[in-house]
């Protein structure tokens, strides 16, 4: 038998015990028992939350300097294109001065 075989089996075990230990309880310790339950099932969807809002913030930072950055760029290539006009504009009326 392999290390899963073994540690599958010892699940099934444990399992196993621990349903028994459930039914044969009384009815206060099985009320402890579904309390420590939804306790945990509480805790757990409440971190899943937690976690979920996380990413939906750093998503939103991430995009929000992505916009940030983006417009930066647009608005250095139209000042470049900007300074690219005006210096073809000069070249164009040094050119028709020359010519006149």
């Amino acid at each position: 038998m392999g290390n899963k075989t073994k540690g599958l089996l010892a699940l099934v075990g444990i399992g196993a015990l621990a349903y028994w230990k459930y039914k044969n309880s009384s009815d206060e310790d099985k009320q402890m028992v579904k309390d420590k339950i939804n306790t945990a099932k509480d805790n757990f969807n409440k971190w899943g939350s937690d976690l979920k809002d996380k990413a939906n913030n750093v998503a939103s930072q991430v995009q929000d300097r992505a916009n940030n950055v983006a417009s930066q760029v647009q608005d250095k290539a139209n000042d470049i294109a900007s300074q690219a006009q005006d210096k073809a504009d000069d070249v164009a009326n040094k050119a028709q001065g020359a010519v006149s």
